[in-house]
């Protein structure tokens, strides 16, 4: 009697021996997918349909299947001079590269090469071992949001791979953005944001205040003395908050206490 795994692929097994079960009779079989013998193919098709492309990844070819893999256009980031960008970007695998020192210290050598090159306002920035958030301002008729987030990651990816003997991507994926003026509440929303950054190494237990941060940013808008590692520029919206400096951080602090409300929420 012939076993059903010794058959090959759509092989017809025809027997009048009454052991043989009927449904062996006559039947074609196909392997599992695992078992197929696949054909790479690297070069991706492109056709357009109903007014959209689509992107279509051949990965393998067999003699009577093709797995297509189709992705959709990303969409389109909106780009806008003179406003304000919350920007946020994650290692690959989400994996934890920027927690060591020289993952942070490669972190601000990019933002000082780039604020070397290109004019913006950096209102604030702070790494999280898995991924980083970075508050920029662009100015008018200057560099756009993508121009300096890619010239950021591409000189941090340098640095780390040259500095560990590591290959490939360093990021897992494109930056995410929003732009602060078109939130409800643009003022609100920042000064809200500018702790909930600054707070995000303490909630993943990284550090216990945010004022203890390795950049620390936060202790440029609570002490007009402080020396940061990196340039940065108090936001408009801070400064609304009084008369002078001192009245803007005694102001600045009533939203620190509303964050730590709620991140007693979260706890």
């Amino acid at each position: 009697m012939l076993s059903q795994e010794a058959l090959t692929p759509c092989q017809e097994l025809k027997c009048s021996d009454p052991n043989v079960p009927s449904s062996y009779h006559s039947f074609s079989q196909k392997l599992p997918k695992r078992q197929k013998k696949l054909k790479k193919c690297s070069d991706p098709v492109f056709f357009q349909k109903n007014s959209l492309i689509k992107r279509i990844n051949i990965k393998h070819l067999t003699n009577s299947d093709i797995s297509r893999e189709e992705k959709m256009p990303r969409p389109l980031r909106t780009i806008a001079q003179g406003v304000t960008y919350h920007c946020f970007t994650r290692c690959r695998g989400k994996r934890d590269l920027l927690r060591s020192k020289y993952g942070k210290k490669y972190f601000i050598e990019s933002i000082k090469l780039c604020q070397e090159k290109y004019n913006f306002e950096l209102i604030a920035a702070e790494t999280v071992a898995n991924h980083i958030h970075i508050l920029i301002k662009t100015l008018e008729n200057r560099e756009t949001i993508s121009l300096i987030m890619q010239f950021i990651k591409a000189r941090m990816a340098e640095k780390y791979n040259r500095g560990t003997g590591e290959t490939g991507p360093f990021w897992n994926e494109r930056f995410g953005s929003t732009i602060i003026e078109e939130s409800d509440n643009p003022e609100e929303y920042l000064l809200w944001l500018l702790w909930y950054i600054g707070y995000n190494p303490v909630r993943k237990g990284l550090s216990r205040d945010p004022r203890e941060n390795e950049i620390g940013f936060i202790n440029c808008y609570l002490d007009e003395n402080f020396v940061s590692p990196l340039r940065f520029t108090l936001h408009e919206y801070f400064l609304r908050l009084g008369k002078n400096f001192m009245e803007c951080v005694e102001k600045f602090l009533f939203y620190e206490d509303a964050y730590r409300k709620r991140l007693v929420l979260w706890v």
